[in-house]
Order: C-alpha cells, then structure tokens, then sequence
C-alpha cells in the first residue's frame, strides 16, 4: 500500500464526471457506476467522505463575464453541488449504503447542517457521507472544500479521481510522450504549476501534511487499486 493505515478516506469528484457522455447535466449511468466503485470500497471496511463538484450545472467563474457577479455565481455553484449529492446519495441507497449528505449551506428539505462532530459520528457508524455546499463560502474552489473538510474529519488521504490514472508532465490525451508521475512532493506541484488542484488546496495539503492520490477513476476496480499501488495513482506528499 502507498499510505500505510489507511481507514477513512475523503474521494473528490468532479462534477463534471457526473455528466457522462453528456455535455451538462446528471447521467444515471454515470451515477449508478460511480456509486457501485463507493460501495465495493465501503464494502471492504472503509470509512468513505465525498465531496463532489458542481461543474456539470453551474460553474461560478465562468459566468462572472456573463453579467453574474462572481460572489452570486459560486452561490450558486454550492447549490449545483447540492444538487449532485443528494442524486449520488439516491444511487448509493438504491445499493442498500446507508448514506448522509450535509450542507455548508441549510437547506434542511435535502440536507443536514455540517457539523464537524456529527460527520465524524456518521462515519463511525459505518455511514458514507456527502459534504456539500463547498466551505458555504464565495472564492473558494470544491477542491479546497474537499481538502477542508478531510482535514476537519481526520481522514488519512483526499482520493482525487480524474478521467487519467494520475499526473503527467503533459497532457497525456494530447501527447503520446507525456511521463506519468509515481510520486510528487507537495512543493514539485506548487512550483511547476501543475493542474492537479487548486493552489490553496495544495497549500492547505502541504500545510497539515495531508497526502492526495490522484487516480483513475473510470477504470476497474479504480479506489481500490490506488490505494494498493502507485502503477495506479500518482501519489503526492
């Protein structure tokens, strides 16, 4: 294993994976075949918190130069995030998982105020839990959320799945010589720009020693294998 003692884990998903094939929106598919990868995870005795983006139905700063000032745009990009959790929490259910989503920002109808405390007890519990509503603050990306709250709920490693099995020098969809990463250090991401999150995640990261793998997770078996095996994933600490 790349981590050794791994239990709780915190998986970001972008929203835009849950799109499918299509170019916005929600796919069943996507969903279903997102939630059954959670569930074989969970199965095997893994504490799981989610995070998932809202690219797929509102992203903030793309619409800032649209007339939508930037502070009501990221609102409400952390309502679309809402709207993606509570969808995976009815795909992880149809599965018999037993689920939670809870919301930086109230909306009781859908989901339960975030609370540190209570996150943790849902994870003790054996529940999988969905952390929405971003930080329930403007300026910050899904991605500094997801670094946030794996930290406020003590989890061992943030899972980042992506459409590659880890990063590369380049984009390797574009360049068949790109060079896939095992490993990186938190400071090689900052100072060579690399696109793998924001950089006030990556800081948070470094900050609290809080190690990301970044993976595949289209591929078969995709959770599990990233966290037996750098073939898999590219591991950054």
């Amino acid at each position: 294993m790349q981590i050794k003692n791994i239990n709780r884990l915190l998986l970001k998903i972008s929203g835009e994976m849950l799109s499918g094939t299509q170019d916005f929106g929600l796919d069943p598919n996507a969903l279903e075949r997102y939630a059954k990868k959670i569930k074989h995870v969970h199965d095997k005795g893994f504490e799981i918190g989610i995070v998932i983006g809202g690219g797929n139905i509102f992203r903030g700063i793309s619409v800032a130069a649209k007339g939508i000032d930037r502070v009501s745009g990221d609102y409400l990009g952390m309502m679309a995030t809402i709207m993606n959790s509570v969808a995976l929490q009815s795909s992880l259910e149809k599965l018999g998982c037993d689920t939670r989503v809870m919301s930086a920002i109230t909306i009781t109808q859908l989901a339960e105020p975030y609370i540190r405390r209570k996150a943790a007890r849902h994870l003790e519990k054996g529940r999988i839990v969905i952390m929405a509503g971003g930080t329930g603050n403007p300026y910050f990306t899904t991605d500094t959320a997801a670094v946030l709250r794996g930290i406020e709920i003590n989890a061992d490693v943030i899972m980042k799945g992506t459409m590659v099995d880890g990063v590369y020098d380049k984009d390797p969809k574009k360049y068949s010589d790109a060079l896939r990463h095992e490993k990186l250090t938190y400071k090689q991401v900052i100072d060579s720009e690399l696109k793998v999150m924001d950089l006030t995640a990556v800081t948070l990261c470094k900050e609290n020693k809080f190690p990301i793998l970044v993976f595949d997770l289209e591929s078969e078996d995709s959770i599990i294998n990233a966290l037996d095996s750098s073939k898999f994933a590219t591991i950054i600490s």
